[in-house]
């Protein structure tokens, strides 16, 4: 039994040369915080803590997923390795665990520091060449929030207003105008802009999601674009009702304003309407999208059995009938419908329709031709082997994240908190592996 052994050793003879705070040391000078933080703090009065150390404190924490700073200041109080990182001698006091909160609240809670930090550690690893964006990975992934399933109050709210929203509804309005029909007045769009959501009485701008029947809780969705080496490019976050579709978009636009635009964007089936595959063609991208089964009932026609007549715009069914243009609804589809009357002895009926007045009804978006345009697309050697890429990148991403980061679910309340926790994730994601790639190693001597 040694344990009163006296040595003479330093602290840095205690940390392994391979270990990770050395790696993450050598790979960023964390000093270029102090220029982001300036107008945050004063020169009079008692001086507080280095704003460095309260930044290192969260990236320990993130990138060593420890889930709260309460147990990451008992980790720093024993770890060798944590205090070498800090700078900290044997007998420096650590900050109280309730520091950092405290400055969240004074200094930094409205503030784009986070996302500062974010942005800053991606401009180190692209100009140390580990970023490859000219392919873009986008997906989303749900974070339970540190809310009860079954505290909630039933609201009335206004739908999310998507960004194509007013482009979509004057599309609408013109094509109505081309087929003969009266444009929908304004106020038409406005009173289907309502719905019934659950709002949680402990974290309001949570989301209530339903995957299954057992999975029913309140979270957040973290929206991420990765590269093709795995960096993190962007992220987003939002309640976790909001569907996937509705952020990619202002997602890619923010990869586009801060990186640069990609030649193709790969998501999976969720992100597979004709607004994504018109913005993403109309920019210029290739949109890498997957293949989507028909959701026609068992024992019935298929979609792709009535084949559209782009000249004529109408569908001809399997027994020759014409589909004739109807309307166009405020969602943005034509309706085509066949005639009742040779419907109602067609020896197909069965297979075609269960309407009361045998009438068969076929919907077309107004921006359907970016899907078929997509799908065609889906064909090629190069967009295959792009999508085959997701689940080695942005897929790989989340994993990382939940089992390596504590992104499972969460302890803060509020979408500001949120997004500080995933750039911060993130963040420290991308450090850990500019990190690792660009470490040396010490030189024998």
């Amino acid at each position: 039994m040694q344990r009163d052994q006296l040595e003479m050793i330093t602290l840095n003879q205690l940390v392994p040369a391979s270990h990770l705070v050395r790696k993450i040391e050598a790979a960023l000078d964390f000093s270029f915080i102090y220029d982001l933080v300036k107008d945050m703090y004063s020169e009079i009065g008692r001086p507080s803590i280095d704003p460095v150390i309260l930044i290192k404190l969260t990236f320990l924490q993130y990138t060593f997923g420890i889930r709260s700073m309460r147990q990451t200041i008992e980790q720093v109080e024993t770890n060798m390795a944590y205090r070498w990182f800090l700078g900290y001698g044997f007998h420096d006091k650590v900050p109280h665990f309730s520091t950092f909160g405290k400055n969240y609240e004074r200094r930094f809670k409205d503030t784009d520091l986070f996302e500062q930090i974010f942005y800053r550690i991606l401009k180190e690893a692209a100009e140390k060449k580990l970023i490859s964006a000219e392919h873009v990975f986008v997906d989303s992934t749900h974070v339970k929030a540190s809310a009860n399933k079954r505290k909630f109050e039933k609201k009335v709210v206004r739908k999310e207003t998507r960004a194509y929203q007013e482009r979509l509804q004057e599309e609408i309005n013109q094509d109505r105008e081309d087929h003969g029909k009266k444009p929908f007045p304004p106020d038409k769009f406005e009173k289907e802009a309502k719905k019934e959501i659950k709002e949680s009485t402990t974290d309001p701008e949570s989301g209530y999601y339903v995957k299954d029947e057992r999975t029913k809780q309140f979270a957040y969705s973290f929206h991420a674009a990765a590269d093709r080496n795995g960096f993190v490019l962007g992220t987003m976050v939002t309640p976790g009702n909001t569907h996937d579709s509705q952020i990619l978009e202002p997602l890619v636009g923010k990869v586009i304003e801060r990186v640069g635009k990609p030649e193709a964007v790969a998501a999976d089936a969720a992100y597979k309407t004709p607004a994504i595959t018109r913005y993403l063609l109309e920019q210029g991208m290739t949109p890498a999208l997957p293949y989507t089964r028909p959701r026609t009932k068992k024992g019935f026609f298929r979609k792709h059995d009535y084949v559209y007549d782009e000249y004529f715009d109408c569908y001809l069914c399997p027994a020759g009938e014409i589909l004739a243009y109807s309307t166009t609804n405020k969602e943005g589809y034509r309706e085509y419908k066949s005639p009742k009357q040779i419907c109602a002895t067609c020896p197909f009926l069965a297979r075609c329709t269960e309407s009361k007045d045998h009438q068969k009804v076929v919907t077309r978006h107004i921006w359907q031709e970016y899907v078929e345009e997509a799908d065609h697309l889906r064909y090629h050697a190069e967009v295959k082997e792009i999508y085959a890429k997701r689940k080695e990148t942005i897929e790989r991403v989340f994993a990382d994240g939940k089992e390596k980061h504590g992104m499972r679910w969460t302890t803060l309340r509020g979408l500001k908190k949120l997004s500080m926790q995933a750039m911060l994730t993130f963040a420290a994601m991308n450090l850990k592996k500019m990190a690792n790639w660009t470490w040396q190693g010490p030189k024998m001597a």
